[in-house]
């Protein structure tokens, strides 16, 4: 058995994915993307995502931290980070049909803020996909990547609910 060094990306059957942020002569300890930091055995079930085999520890914490930050990003579809901009918490979206005889549906502006976000998050997740593939001809990643400048475009009216500037949807500013 191999030891992993810190930097190794797994996936354990309970605690799901995580990387090896540091060891001991027995133990990992994991920082999981849903469970937070666990110890396991050495010899624990889990799978390998991607192993890391430097055993020596040539960098500061600090860099394993931000590694693990951007790691934990990029495997991540929720991003908790995201502000509702202050003058919507709390408040209520209002769906009014048009037939009198129907009645208005009611949502609470978080709860419809999130699902916004989560589109938001998973068609970044689906821009890196396109990035990385090796599938994909570069004209083919071009087209898609207008496509989702265009989806961009299509959902900046929602960026009134967004705190900050930086979480906003950009469509293609050269029009």
């Amino acid at each position: 058995m191999k030891l992993l060094g810190i930097g190794s990306r797994i996936e354990h059957p309970e605690f799901g994915k995580g990387v090896v942020t540091n060891l001991t002569s027995n133990q990992y300890w994991v920082t999981f993307i849903d469970s937070g930091l666990e110890t396991i055995e050495i010899d624990a079930e889990f799978k390998v995502i991607e192993a890391v085999t430097d055993e020596v520890d040539t960098v500061s914490f600090s860099d394993v931290e931000m590694s693990l930050i951007s790691i934990l990003r990029r495997w991540s579809d929720n991003n908790n980070a995201t502000a509702l901009a202050s003058k919507w918490k709390g408040g209520t979206l209002i769906l009014k049909p048009g037939d009198d005889n129907l009645s208005d549906k009611e949502i609470p502006i978080n709860t419809f803020f999130h699902k916004i976000v989560m589109v938001r998050d998973r068609i970044r997740v689906m821009e890196q996909k396109i990035n990385a593939s090796t599938n994909l001809d570069d004209q083919e990643k071009v087209d898609l990547q207008q496509y989702i400048t265009r989806i961009y475009g299509s959902m900046t009216t929602f960026n009134v609910l967004f705190q900050n500037k930086s979480d906003q949807f950009v469509g293609d500013s050269s029009k």
